[in-house]
């Protein structure tokens, strides 16, 4: 990834994590630079990187943005052509895709605050792909859901009783218990 996209990347997630629903511009960085660091940095340095017109950052630069995007200094340099740190790299490709997946869904959902941050939470976790292939271990096993939403959310629980069981379609008029079986 060169560093260029790497901004432009981590412009993306600072707006989806502050709430606005799209990437933050870069005068938008440059203000919150300013305010929040005490420092500053002008939007035409920030386009001239993105561009790829600029291909280097000044180290004082390096470290203003890390310090913002709270990353470590040497992310935000060009990675080589066919660079892998590690056997696990293509997974990671798969993370930061995933995370980036989550991110974008956080803001189609911006209109519920739960289901947002929910997505958000797990675009921040660790390992994205075990929290993903967790839920599904947890929807494959019948009734472990709703235990576990008993246990841990009963606000939610009492939400299904009075509204139906929350899935699209299902409802008690449909005769449907919980686990979306039929019921007499």
């Amino acid at each position: 990834m060169k560093l260029g996209e790497k901004i432009h990347y981590l412009r993306e997630v600072e707006g989806s994590l502050r709430g606005l629903g799209r990437p933050m511009t870069q005068q938008e960085i440059v203000k919150a630079v300013r305010q929040e660091l005490r420092k500053s940095i002008s939007q035409s340095y920030l386009s001239q990187i993105e561009s790829g017109a600029r291909r280097h950052m000044t180290q004082s630069s390096r470290a203003l943005l890390a310090k913002f995007f709270k990353v470590h200094p040497g992310f935000l340099v060009d990675d080589p052509q066919g660079y892998h740190t590690e056997l696990t790299s293509d997974l990671r490709t798969v993370e930061g895709q995933l995370d980036v997946w989550l991110l974008q869904g956080s803001e189609r959902f911006v209109s519920d605050p739960e289901v947002s941050e929910v997505l958000i939470k797990a675009a921040r976790e660790k390992d994205t792909r075990r929290c993903l292939l967790l839920l599904g271990a947890i929807l494959d096993t019948p009734g472990l859901a709703e235990r576990l939403l008993e246990a841990l959310r009963p606000d939610l629980m009492a939400m299904a009783g009075r509204h139906g069981d929350g899935r699209r379609g299902a409802s008690p008029a449909h005769g449907r218990g919980l686990e979306g079986r039929r019921t007499r």
